[in-house]
């Protein structure tokens, strides 16, 4: 499982705006921190929402050693609370009380559409059906349908919130998280071979999953300049800074991080788009 919300959205200190008591206690390191300064503040406590509902059901499915069912009955409670977080009814989650009564407030504030955190939700029981299986994706397009549901979503809640819904931004949306998700596959390959998980699709090489992740990039580079404002700054941000990971990946770097120095590498790229 992956990181992409994080990498779709930049930079706030999360202890620096008392998160949820329910957020994950795992220490996950973050190329991309949450939230940054150039996400306009009356839009950080819906994202931080975002993020915590996605953090969490990834943990559910991901972290520790639990067996397969109890990880698949964890997401079934975790999808039912959800359901009724939607529905407005007034019955308080038992287990993640704080983080569903954020997301609500997000969700009513902003009329947040449903099916893209359902989406996500399958996503990640798909893969602890797959992990449990040691079942690998036979062909790209079953992995971007993957993608589709684990990482698309991400980027529509994200224009949702910022009032973009033309079909053009959402197509660019969609290419740029399906690389962030694929370059955060390749760059955990080391960790997720170790679980008995491997995305790589059946046939292709790493060298060519790069390659078609960087085209993906390249495909959506056109949304942060339809974006006005700081808005589309950070996307400029989120844009190149998948690009200097890939950049990494491409020189056989495992697991890279970002030092000081590529973070002003991607500050110049971004002015200079």
């Amino acid at each position: 499982m992956t990181d992409w919300l994080v990498i779709l959205t930049a930079g706030l200190t999360l202890s620096s705006d008392n998160p949820p008591q329910t957020m994950s206690s795992i220490d996950h390191y973050e190329n991309f921190p949450v939230a940054s300064w150039l996400c306009p503040a009356h839009l950080r406590a819906a994202v931080v929402a975002i993020y915590h509902f996605a953090r969490t059901a990834d943990d559910l499915a991901d972290e520790g050693d639990a067996p397969a069912h109890h990880r698949l009955n964890d997401l079934s409670e975790f999808k039912h609370d959800l359901g009724q977080c939607l529905s407005g009814a007034d019955a308080q989650s038992q287990r993640w009380p704080d983080l569903f009564a954020a997301l609500s407030q997000a969700i009513q504030q902003y009329q947040l559409p449903a099916q893209p955190l359902f989406d996500l939700l399958d996503a990640f029981e798909q893969d602890v059906i797959y992990t449990s299986a040691a079942q690998g994706y036979r062909s790209r397009e079953e992995l971007l349908d993957y993608c589709r549901r684990s990482a698309n979503p991400v980027g529509r809640l994200m224009l949702h919130l910022y009032g973009v819904t033309d079909e053009a931004s959402i197509h660019h949306s969609d290419a740029i998280c399906t690389a962030l998700q694929l370059i955060n596959f390749w760059q955990d390959r080391a960790q997720d071979l170790a679980r008995g998980r491997d995305y790589l699709p059946a046939g292709h090489t790493l060298a060519q999953e790069l390659s078609f992740a960087r085209a993906l990039m390249t495909q959506g580079a056109p949304l942060p300049k339809r974006i006005q404002g700081r808005a589309g700054w950070e996307l400029r941000a989120v844009l190149q800074g998948g690009l200097c990971i890939l950049d990494k990946l491409d020189a056989q770097q495992n697991r890279p991080r970002l030092s000081r120095m590529d973070y002003v590498r991607i500050a110049w790229r971004c002015w200079c788009m």
